[in-house]
């Protein structure tokens, strides 16, 4: 576990240098921002309108008193979206999307010696090939939140105004009651981070790739599952440091 750790640290030190040629860093930063960010808007888009749609429903389901009001409900879907599903949640899927296929890509450049070959050409073959990969996740990933929490908050209304649990005004109403800006940035940091340990995290494990076919499957579960395993260890770190 230390060496893997230490592994993972140089090749962080490699990956964060000035690239060689900024025209070339741009290009591939804009192709990485449709793989990462174009690409995933669907199963965002899809997840957080039904979840939205869930969150609101149960709670309307669970007020069982006459003392709590339906804007709860409004207010109750708001917090749980911008606090937790958004960031976290999809966070976790895109883990799976994003993570296994970085990890594949690259393991299978090692295992065909294509890195070797951008060696020896006197390419950096980390900077070339994690560090457009890790930047444009983190610039792209806050975006793809902000879009899951508009569209879990429509979804949310949208269930309201076809179930009849609650009327659409009062959902407005509990949606606009108490907010907050700060859970935004507690949410978008929280983004920022998973974006970088999903994309490191996936980027390492096909960089340490060695053998054949099936270890580039291995090394993508790997970067899936350790990925995972970072965001829920980090979620609570910072949850408690931004809200304690």
């Amino acid at each position: 576990m230390i060496k893997n750790i230490g592994k993972y640290v140089i090749l962080m030190l490699e990956t964060f240098r000035r690239p060689d040629k900024g025209t070339i860093f741009r290009k591939q930063l804009i192709r990485e921002f449709k793989h990462l960010g174009i690409d995933s808007l669907g199963i965002v888009a899809i997840v957080s309108a039904f979840t939205g749609a869930v969150v609101a429903i149960q709670t309307a389901y669970n007020i069982d008193s006459p003392l709590i009001p339906l804007t709860m409900v409004g207010f109750t879907t708001r917090q749980s979206i911008i606090l937790e599903f958004s960031p976290t949640i999809i966070s976790l899927i895109l883990a799976g999307k994003i993570g296994s296929r970085i990890a594949s890509e690259i393991g299978t450049m090692k295992v065909t010696e294509q890195i070797d070959a951008l060696r020896i050409m006197g390419v950096n073959p980390a900077n070339y090939l994690l560090l457009p990969k890790i930047t444009a996740a983190m610039i792209v990933n806050p975006i793809l939140i902000i879009f899951s929490i508009v569209i879990g908050l429509f979804g949310g209304w949208l269930a309201c105004a076809i179930t009849g649990m609650v009327t659409p005004t009062d959902y407005v109403i509990g949606l606009r009651s108490w907010f907050e800006t700060y859970t935004i940035f507690y949410a978008l940091t929280k983004t920022i981070v998973f974006a970088f340990i999903i994309t490191s995290v996936s980027g390492f494990m096909g960089y340490s790739t060695q053998g054949g076919s099936l270890e580039v499957g291995n090394s993508s579960t790997k970067a899936v599952v350790y990925s995972s395993i970072l965001i829920i260890l980090f979620n609570l770190i910072l949850t408690q440091m931004l809200l304690s």
